[in-house]
């Protein structure tokens, strides 16, 4: 399981390196961002319940949003997402099941791959 979030981290990484800087419109990858967002939110709950890796996604998140240098809209945006997913698991997974498992894998994994998929389609 340390090696998705290894590899999770790293593509987000990636993503942050050379990423397109803000501009008064959302970019094209907007979309993906706030996936992203809600997956780290997913993710700081599920992570704390089942693997106790010691990422703080909601401090992922904020790097995430200061490299890219979104705007407050955008920043309230992303926050929200993350937000609104964080409550949502909270609320609906109290304690690491083989599910909450499942899911947490599935999201490193989805996480992984936005992260790349907008490195490569958008870094200058």
């Amino acid at each position: 399981m340390h090696d998705r979030i290894r590899l999770f981290l790293s593509a987000l990484l990636l993503a942050l390196c050379g990423s397109v800087t803000a501009r008064a419109i959302d970019p094209a990858y907007q979309p993906q961002m706030e996936r992203l967002a809600e997956i780290m939110g997913a993710l700081y709950h599920l992570d704390d319940l089942c693997m106790r890796s010691g990422v703080d996604w909601r401090n992922e998140l904020a790097e995430l949003m200061d490299l890219d240098e979104v705007d407050e809209d955008r920043r309230e945006r992303l926050a929200g997402a993350f937000n609104a997913n964080y409550n949502d698991f909270q609320q609906s997974h109290v304690r690491c099941t083989d599910s909450a498992s499942l899911l947490t894998a599935r999201f490193l994994e989805e996480g992984a791959k936005i992260s790349y998929d907008i490195h490569i389609r958008y870094a200058e």
